[in-house]
């Protein structure tokens, strides 16, 4: 998923302080950004409050990162 990337690297985050925060693995969150591994709804929620946007955003629903 493109926009995770995004979003890490507009943050100017690695992969292993995301995956840190997440609690796992840096290959296992990087499966999520690549699209390999599909993101487990508890941590897709996680993940936009961490970054202060959207699932919708995340998941390409929604083309505004603010969710508004």
């Amino acid at each position: 998923m493109n926009r995770l990337r995004d979003l890490r690297e507009d943050a100017d985050l690695t992969q292993t302080q995301v995956a840190r925060f997440l609690g796992m693995s840096q290959t296992g969150y990087s499966k999520y950004e690549t699209g390999e591994n599909d993101i487990p709804t508890q941590v897709l929620i996680r993940l936009a409050g961490f970054y202060r946007t959207t699932t919708d955003y995340i998941l390409g629903i929604s083309s505004r990162r603010d969710g508004v």
